[in-house]
């Protein structure tokens, strides 16, 4: 069942982040506004964390998507890696944000 949630988080990932085509029909726009918020991506996610996924997988999925060849498409899209960005905030341990923005004295 496991594997179930690992590759349902990342069905739910490529789909926020490769955002809706311009061909779109009337019905895939009127989902995409109610289901393809940042809110709804990331209860999906934390759904899948709850039955066995781990915050590591989703940040390095997140890396294999920035990266890896295999996801030239998505990485082309306009706004993808905004929306990226946007979805790894959620999902970097809140210790390493605290210890980036801090000064020492």
């Amino acid at each position: 069942m496991r594997e179930w949630h690992v590759e349902h988080m990342e069905k739910t990932i490529v789909k926020f982040v490769s955002g809706l085509s311009e061909n779109a029909s009337s019905w895939q726009r009127r989902q995409h506004k109610r289901y393809g918020t940042i809110t709804h991506c990331c209860r999906q996610i934390n759904y899948d964390v709850k039955h066995g996924v781990t915050n590591e997988e989703v940040l390095s999925f997140l890396q294999k998507i920035r990266l890896d060849s295999s996801y030239s498409s998505t990485q082309n899209n306009v706004g993808s890696i905004g929306r990226l960005d946007e979805l790894e905030k959620h999902y970097i341990p809140a210790n390493e944000n605290a210890t980036s923005t801090r000064g020492t004295f």
